[in-house]
Parts: structure tokens; sequence; C-alpha cells
């Protein structure tokens, strides 16, 4: 079954994201800590999504549909415009980003460390981010 939201590029629907993931995981045996780091990974991907990529403009939307496959839960994140790879993104070290005093930064290591796996693609139209966390059932 998959599960399968989409959701307007504006900053307070992020809120909504949560707790469609929430909702979703709340149906499979998953403990507390996954299922929040779970929440916060796709909250990261969605939010760098909507605030860079789309301007918050109302008017783009991502989808967001969640399917357990494989083993594994699997969050696709789909939308329209530039793609970004954050495969490629060349992180700062933690101490570095304390040192710069820099706001951010830590979202997409924190995707990278919590997902077992991510894939990106891309067509002309359309991005699809697929973020994999398996879980045992």
């Amino acid at each position: 079954m998959v599960h399968s939201f989409k959701v307007a590029c504006e900053k307070d629907n992020l809120k909504q994201v949560r707790s469609f993931v929430e909702t979703t995981l709340n149906e499979y045996p998953v403990s507390d800590i996954d299922k929040n780091m779970m929440i916060l990974a796709v909250d990261e991907v969605c939010a760098n999504l909507i605030i860079h990529n789309h301007k918050c403009n109302p008017e783009d939307f991502i989808i967001l549909n969640i399917k357990f496959i494989n083993g594994s839960m699997m969050f696709e994140i789909i939308d329209e415009g530039d793609s970004f790879n954050m495969l490629n993104y060349e992180e700062s070290s933690l101490k570095q980003i304390i040192k710069d005093k820099k706001k951010g930064g830590l979202g997409i290591m924190l995707v990278k460390r919590i997902m077992d796996n991510i894939e990106l693609s891309s067509d002309n139209s359309h991005n699809v981010c697929r973020l994999y966390k398996r879980i045992s059932i």
C-alpha cells in the first residue's frame, strides 16, 4: 500500500508533512527513536525543497509517497523544478560549522546518516528523491 500526500510549497505546511509521516509510520512496528529520525530526515528534505528550490511558492507542490518495500520504509519525494544532488553535497565538518557560527548546514548530513540508502533521479520535468530506512517486521 502506498500512502500519498501532496503539499503546497509553504513553510507552514512542514508541520503537515511531519504529521503525515508520523501517522503513516504508526501503522508499522517502528521504535519511537527510528520513527523520529525518519520524520526528521523527510522533514529536512521537504524543507530544503520548499525553501530553497521553490522559494516558498504556494503555487508549487511536492508529493510525498510512503511505502514499505523489501524490508525498508521508502519515502519518495517528487517535485518539479531545479534538481539538487544531495549525494554530491560537500559537507562542512561539525567543527567548521561551529567555528563559522553557521546557521544551517547540518540537514543533509543528518539525512545521509539517518537513512540507509538515498536514490536521486531527474528528467525534464520531475525530480525524485527516494529515502530508504530498513525496519524489522
